[in-house]
């Protein structure tokens, strides 16, 4: 695990980061990106990597690994500080174990791709832009599980990974702006999400290239939990869960124990 605070005031709000794969580089990414949006809302930043699964997520098992250690990472992260953070966002487009980790959480949570999903449809239908063939059902699945099934126009997938595509930049800026530009180019499509932890930063710099707005999921998230239009939390009073696990790390034993 990888926990970095950064200084700030201890009255300041804190945004645990949840990275639920295990390249710390995604992480020092993802910082990057949400360091001025917090630092312009008076926010601290707290981020933590996966300490067990995939380096990216790409398949069904990686995803599903990714649910655990996500909930894991929650549970690490908390018995790091004294206190629970204001807010959590799963950065990963495609929030494996998001209501799991909401169910368990005091405060709001939201993922990159709810967030998104989020934003884009107020103001109509939209389209999805991402990197690995195998997430275009998978995020499917989800759109439909939170609601947005009819918003969503389509999704479309380049044959790099998110991780390919982070570490050749200048090649996936063009690749991503085709693609974004053909999802547009078939129609009823009044935005797009470039989604993927590892495309942060991307969308701006397609955007004179896409005739709709691109709208990137690492900056959704954070607007949506900084502006308080995360959905609220499950219900409880502190971080918990109700079964009392068995083979698992103590931090996620001990808030097993909570009931």
């Amino acid at each position: 695990m990888d926990t970095q605070p950064h200084p700030s005031s201890a009255h300041q709000p804190r945004l645990l980061i949840i990275n639920p794969n295990t390249s710390a580089s995604v992480t020092d990414l993802l910082c990057r990106h949400a360091q001025p949006s917090c630092k312009a809302q008076g926010w601290q930043i707290e981020a933590v990597t996966a300490r067990l699964g995939a380096p990216y997520i790409s398949c069904e098992a990686s995803y599903a690994i990714a649910a655990h250690a996500a909930l894991d990472a929650w549970a690490a992260a908390l018995a790091a500080q004294p206190s629970a953070p204001q807010a959590v966002l799963l950065a990963c487009f495609g929030d494996p174990g998001l209501l799991a980790l909401r169910e368990s959480s005091p405060v709001p949570v939201t993922g990159l791709a709810e967030a998104a999903f989020m934003e884009a449809a107020r103001g109509g239908r939209f389209a999805v832009v991402t990197g690995g063939a195998r997430w275009a059902p998978m995020l499917q699945r989800l759109a439909q599980q939170l609601g947005f099934g009819e918003a969503l126009a389509g999704i479309h997938t380049v044959a790099p990974s998110g991780a390919e595509l982070a570490a050749d930049p200048v090649a996936a800026r063009a690749l991503l702006a085709r693609a974004c530009q053909q999802a547009v180019d078939q129609g009823g499509v009044q935005s797009v999400v470039l989604g993927g932890a590892g495309l942060a930063g991307l969308a701006a710099q397609l955007q004179d290239q896409v005739s709709v707005p691109v709208i990137d999921s690492v900056q959704a998230g954070l607007r949506v939990l900084l502006s308080g239009q995360a959905p609220a939390p499950g219900g409880r009073t502190e971080p918990g869960f109700a079964p009392a696990w068995q083979g698992l790390s103590w931090e996620l034993r001990a808030l097993g124990e909570r009931g």
